[in-house]
């Protein structure tokens, strides 16, 4: 706009910025199809574009858009005992891990262990467990044992708290059946040598309901859904003959008590693996790292193959680890961290702990196994697996 005044010619300019398109030469609904598109590990790339990207992924809208659309990715949860209870997300698509935010707790600087996590509903769910000191060195600390459950949204990228159980527990049996989660079992205070107390929650109502008492109390104890019905396997010491499982039929809101049909539950990782509805497999630690898997028909157990030992670049020997976490992510299985033993000649002489960030995968229908190294978790991660989660996005048939 030109003005004229004192003689002289003006000219202002409109200063007012105009909004660039997210993408040149697409409208910008279609546009935002196309970032929400693309999985979790692509967020921080998509956020280094450009100011308009980084504000759109961070944005309500781009959240309530992917949750629409049910676009939550594929997703491996983590957390390791170097973490200080911070979780990690690895995206297999993007082949990408990044953290999540933090945890609320009320319990900071206290290592959280005994607890329970499932993904349920497009969430990741973290239920119960005990707060304790890290170094053990410090004079013993009696752990508090919660009943807290806490849920992360992969949309949201945030954590909130959610109605808590009734009864607080730690190292429990836990499963998801028919998008509820059941749990049973565990310890706590009032019941040191085990609960036979069991609950169920309802993601929807956020609610958990009171079920039938098991016939035995069980502690330290595994959960699998396996055929419909909830399996408590025993992790005590002792026979397996004398090691029975508890099963819960959810139609029938009964428990049995069977002779023990996971005859490796005490020496199975942190958990049992369950693909597709039938074929479980688990890896069972006596002096090697074995996968197992169970015939659904016979109910008898069978190698398939093993874990490799882990070979360090400064060591010569190959070394067998331990405290590793066990996941399955759509058909593949995944070994994840752990610890060994390297024995150090200079000086007296002593074993050193090595606390591994690595993570190795097989595909377990192919055989003989074969496992390939994928990107390592980031730090500070590593080391024994506290726990770990696999959510699957629903691609529709």
């Amino acid at each position: 706009m030109y003005v004229l005044a004192h003689g002289y010619v003006n000219l202002y300019i409109n200063t007012e910025p105009v909004q660039e398109a997210l993408i040149p030469g697409l409208p910008d609904d279609l546009a935002l199809r196309c970032l929400a598109k693309l999985s979790h590990g692509y967020h921080g790339l998509l956020e280094a574009v450009s100011k308009r990207w980084r504000d759109l992924v961070r944005s309500h809208e781009y959240a309530n858009y992917k949750a629409k659309q049910g676009w939550s990715g594929d997703w491996l949860f983590v957390v390791t005992e170097r973490a200080n209870n911070q979780w990690i997300a690895y995206d297999p698509e993007a082949d990408n891990w990044h953290s999540l935010p933090k945890v609320p707790t009320e319990h900071e600087g206290l290592q959280h262990f005994g607890f329970s996590c499932v993904c349920v509903g497009n969430r990741l769910l973290v239920i119960g467990g005990s707060y304790g000191p890290r170094d053990t060195a410090y004079p013993r600390q009696t752990p508090v044992i919660t009943n807290n459950l806490l849920q992360f949204d992969p949309f949201k990228k945030q954590w909130t708290r959610l109605t808590s159980m009734h009864t607080p527990r730690s190292h429990f049996a836990c499963c998801v059946m028919s998008g509820k989660v059941y749990v049973a079992g565990g310890r706590n205070q009032s019941h040191p040598r085990g609960l036979s107390l069991a609950e169920v929650y309802d993601p929807i109502r956020d609610r958990w309901e009171e079920l039938p008492s098991m016939p035995n109390p069980q502690m330290d104890c595994l959960g699998i859904s396996y055929k419909g019905k909830f399996h408590v396997l025993s992790d005590q010491v002792g026979l397996a003959e004398q090691n029975p499982s508890e099963i819960f039929d959810p139609l029938k809101q009964k428990w049995r008590t069977v002779d023990d049909i996971w005859p490796f539950s005490r020496a199975m990782q942190f958990a049992v693996q369950v693909m597709g509805h039938d074929r479980v497999y688990t890896v069972v630690d006596w002096g090697e790292s074995l996968v197992k898997t169970r015939d659904p028909v016979r109910g008898e157990w069978y190698t398939v193959g093993a874990v490799p030992p882990v070979v360090l670049p400064d060591h010569s020997r190959e070394l067998e680890a331990f405290g590793y976490g066990f996941a399955a992510l759509r058909h593949e299985l995944y070994v994840l961290g752990g610890k060994v033993l390297k024995w150090e000649d200079s000086g007296a002489g002593r074993f050193d702990v090595v606390r591994l960030p690595g993570v190795r995968v097989c595909d377990p229908l192919q055989r003989p196994l074969t496992w390939r190294e994928i990107r390592p978790m980031c730090k500070p991660s590593g080391g024994t697996i506290l726990g770990c989660a696999s959510l699957e996005e629903e691609y529709p048939s």
